[in-house]
């Protein structure tokens, strides 16, 4: 039987930390006389006690986590953290029923950006913001979970990462530890950085931290109803420099920290992501300038279009869900790009979600390897990435991975088929949740990208979709196989 008692204590010390969280919500709409100051009070009270009280009674000597151990933490704290980041939306005065609530902060803490709400201009201050904190968290939760517990667990081709990540066993402890904290360091720096520069741009103090919390967890969390369209230029090319940043591999920039820009410069897969943006971003341009009427003697491609479709292709690409303008208006193969971007994703290692830049080279690169052995068939060729030999297990993880995802996209978009959407609708409704991107396009979807009025079974389906994509697939169906609760003794 595995054994659960640290598994439930680091998850209560995980919800302290968010009823500490809550404090700033709270004083923002006490600030603004908004009676949900109290909401967000109540409730940070209970989940300390409550979180103090399970982490007290769960306490016991440290001892390192099993690959078990971590597969059922991984799991639990993303559906224990939005079952608690929901309750303030339940009780303050939105009266959010639980579906709803929960929809919300599942949303956020797994950064995929859709929303219930059709008026975000009409929530409480604090309300807003604690929607942008969900995100945060679960930003700076997955970039750590990416680096020392998915190495560790084998899902889809991370293990080959092991050696810069760290182990967690007992002996590196010490080390994981140290690297959780650079992580941080560098996630809450580039949050200070995102957020001068927004207020230099001409945001308020009050819209800049809250973008800034938005944009780096690549989670796309607005208190606008026409998100980045209320901003002036430089907040959005603010915007694109930032969620590039997020979408690039966190152990780079750690490595940038300590003035050594060579490991993010040789990256196979940061430079693929750079070049792969620019060329969409290209494309759309392109077919943009060719396919709009434009008065006589007007330049083909103005400023006003290429920011615009640098900021969305950027925003698709990472996962982020910002919106500027309305990219259904630009014509399907507009969409058809953006759709692929989607399901490309940034890097391992950051906090963009999807099938990831990595994977495709590494597909491309088993494909390059078969064939050149149907032409050779005695030669022995061993696939490499960035010059080291990729072992089969990572290969393996990669397409099982790639496999699954596909397998479960597809049965995503039936079910959501089946509630009643449209065709168009739970395609994106699909891709937008499995890839943990943010809008969806298609009838039934409010003007201001709202998801209100689906039916409550596709609301579920996308919530099990943002869950099952934001870890993963395989770090969460693993723990359906009895055999993996025989697995250890307690």
């Amino acid at each position: 039987m595995l054994a659960v008692r640290p598994v439930i204590r680091v998850t209560a010390k995980v919800i302290v930390a968010m009823a500490g969280t809550m404090i700033l919500p709270a004083w923002l709409d006490w600030q603004a006389r908004h009676p949900d100051w109290l909401a967000f009070a109540l409730t940070a009270g209970l989940g300390a006690l409550a979180g103090g009280l399970v982490a007290a009674a769960t306490d016991g000597p440290a001892e390192p986590l099993t690959v078990e151990q971590a597969f059922l933490l991984t799991s639990l704290l993303w559906l224990v953290a939005p079952l608690f980041g929901a309750v303030p939306l339940m009780v303050g005065e939105t009266q959010t029923g639980f579906l709803d609530a929960l929809f919300e902060a599942m949303s956020g803490m797994t950064t995929t950006g859709t929303t219930i709400y059709p008026d975000l201009d009409l929530l409480s201050p604090g309300a807003n913001m604690w929607r942008a904190m969900l995100q945060w968290e679960g930003g700076l939760g997955i970039v750590v979970v990416a680096m020392l517990f998915l190495p560790v667990m084998r899902v889809g081709g991370m293990q080959f990462f092991r050696s810069e990540g760290f182990d967690m066993r007992s002996k590196d402890l010490p080390s994981a530890a140290g690297l959780a904290r650079q992580l941080t360091a560098v996630y809450v720096a580039m949050t200070v950085a995102c957020a001068l520069l927004y207020r230099v741009s001409g945001m308020s103090g009050y819209d800049a931290v809250l973008h800034a919390f938005a944009t780096c967890s690549t989670g796309g969390f607005s208190n606008h109803d026409a998100s980045f369209a209320v901003f002036g230029a430089g907040a959005q090319y603010t915007a694109c420099l930032f969620m590039v940043l997020a979408a690039l591999p966190f152990i780079r920039l750690v490595h940038l920290m300590h003035g050594d820009p060579m490991p993010l410069w040789r990256d196979p897969q940061a430079r693929a992501f750079l070049r792969w943006i620019a060329y969409a971003t290209a494309a759309i341009i392109l077919y943009r300038g060719v396919t709009t009427a434009l008065p006589v003697g007007a330049p083909l491609v103005t400023e006003t279009m290429a920011r615009e479709t640098l900021f969305n292709t950027i925003s698709i690409f990472t996962g982020t869900g910002f919106a500027l303008g309305d990219v259904s208006g630009w014509g399907p193969f507009v969409l058809a790009v953006l759709f692929l971007c989607g399901l490309i994703g940034g890097c391992t290692g950051s906090t963009v979600c999807s099938i990831k830049v990595f994977r495709y080279l590494v597909l491309a690169e088993a494909i390059r390897v078969q064939l050149r052995r149907m032409a050779a068939p005695h030669r022995i060729l061993p696939l490499r990435y960035e010059g080291r030999r990729l072992d089969q297990d990572v290969l393996d993880s990669v397409m099982s991975f790639m496999a699954l995802f596909i397998l479960t996209f597809g049965l995503l978009i039936v079910g959501l088929g089946l509630t009643g959407l449209a065709p168009r609708t739970a395609l994106t409704a699909a891709w937008t949740s499995i890839a943990n991107i943010g809008p969806v396009f298609g009838p039934g979807v409010s003007g201001t990208g709202a998801v209100d009025q689906f039916p409550a079974s596709a609301r579920w389906l996308m919530i099990a979709g943002m869950y099952l994509g934001r870890l993963e697939l395989v770090s969460v169906l693993v723990l359906l196989l009895p055999r993996f609760w025989r697995s250890q003794t307690a």
